[in-house]
């Protein structure tokens, strides 16, 4: 096999918590802010949450605008950069992150 020719999955998901090391502040706020500005501009769809921000996209793209995301973090001062990520991507059928929340909460609307 070229293992070298490997071709990444056309689609994914990640979902980050973008962390940075060594400020001194307990806060994240205004790197979370600024994180999601480049967000909006990649034109990608995404949704923050609580504890991070899921990201959904050609696998390229979707990376490409963590790598970002780590750069306008650096661009700030902080000099270490740690992003948890867990990744998905499926052949099957194509799903956002909003249709999946959505069929889980059909499921849980037939309890009432």
């Amino acid at each position: 096999m070229d293992y070298a020719g490997i071709a990444t999955p056309a689609a994914c998901y990640a979902d980050f918590c973008l962390i940075p090391v060594g400020t001194g502040d307990v806060s994240v706020a205004q790197e979370v802010a600024e994180v999601q500005r480049v967000l909006k501009a990649s034109g990608l769809s995404y949704t923050m949450h609580s504890a991070g921000t899921t990201v959904e996209g050609g696998w390229d793209e979707v990376m490409a605008v963590v790598g970002k995301a780590h750069t306008v973090v650096h661009q700030r001062g902080v000099a270490r950069v740690q992003s948890s990520m867990r990744v998905g991507s499926r052949t099957d059928k194509k799903q956002t992150a909003e249709e999946k929340v959505k069929r889980v909460e059909d499921i849980l609307a037939q309890d009432r």
